[in-house]
């Protein structure tokens, strides 16, 4: 198997190796950002339930939901509410939008390879499989007419892995992109929900 690698990667002037290289970063980051979103939206969901049940202008219930999600990215929404010391309901979502727009890169982070990755494989693929093609019409031309055509075509069998290999990785790539991209969607309005909900808890009235 190592040999048919080796073989390959020469057939294709090395873009194999890099397809892999490709494939390795690309997985780590969708490795990486699945455990952050899960992480991230878990927290996200405790910091909204425990806030629909502190009371109104209860503001050592506000700090007690930041402390107990101390490490929670989202807890820093809840910490500037109650810190700012905002004398109306705009000035505090002034206040919390300001952390939002600080916090939301973060969510975005890495994002890109992927997007590099669906750009990139699939080209990547394509020059593999053109140096593959131009070696194997090159042994068909110094053999002549004669030469057997399983040799030809299995060249350009071999030829066409890098093309294929290269879709393999923007296939799977998008399909991350595309999820991962909801999930940040999801935390920003998640992020707007508790914006909302800490701004009631600091200014609205007794409800009924």
């Amino acid at each position: 198997m190592w040999n048919s690698f080796i073989e390959l990667s020469s057939l294709s002037m090395g873009v194999i190796p890099v397809l892999v290289i490709l494939f390795t970063v690309g997985l780590a980051v969708v490795i990486e950002r699945l455990w952050f979103f899960h992480r991230v939206l878990n927290q996200g969901a405790a910091i909204e339930r425990d806030l629909k049940k502190t009371a109104y202008r209860d503001l050592d219930g506000l700090r007690a939901v930041a402390g107990r999600f101390g490490g929670a990215m989202q807890s820093v929404l809840v910490t500037t509410g109650v810190e700012s010391q905002a004398t109306d309901a705009e000035a505090a979502e002034r206040n919390i939008d300001e952390a939002i727009l600080e916090v939301v890169p973060v969510m975005d982070r890495n994002l890109w390879v992927l997007d590099t990755t669906v750009t990139l494989g699939p080209l990547l693929g394509l020059l593999g499989t053109i140096f593959g093609m131009i070696k194997t019409f090159d042994v068909l031309g110094n053999q002549g007419v004669g030469a057997g055509a399983g040799a030809v075509t299995g060249g350009i069998g071999e030829a066409l892995i890098a093309t294929g290999g290269g879709l393999f990785i923007a296939i799977i790539g998008l399909v991350f992109l595309n999820y991962f991209n909801k999930r940040v969607r999801l935390g920003v309005q998640q992020m707007e929900l508790i914006k909302i909900t800490v701004v009631n808890r600091l200014h609205g009235g007794t409800p009924r």
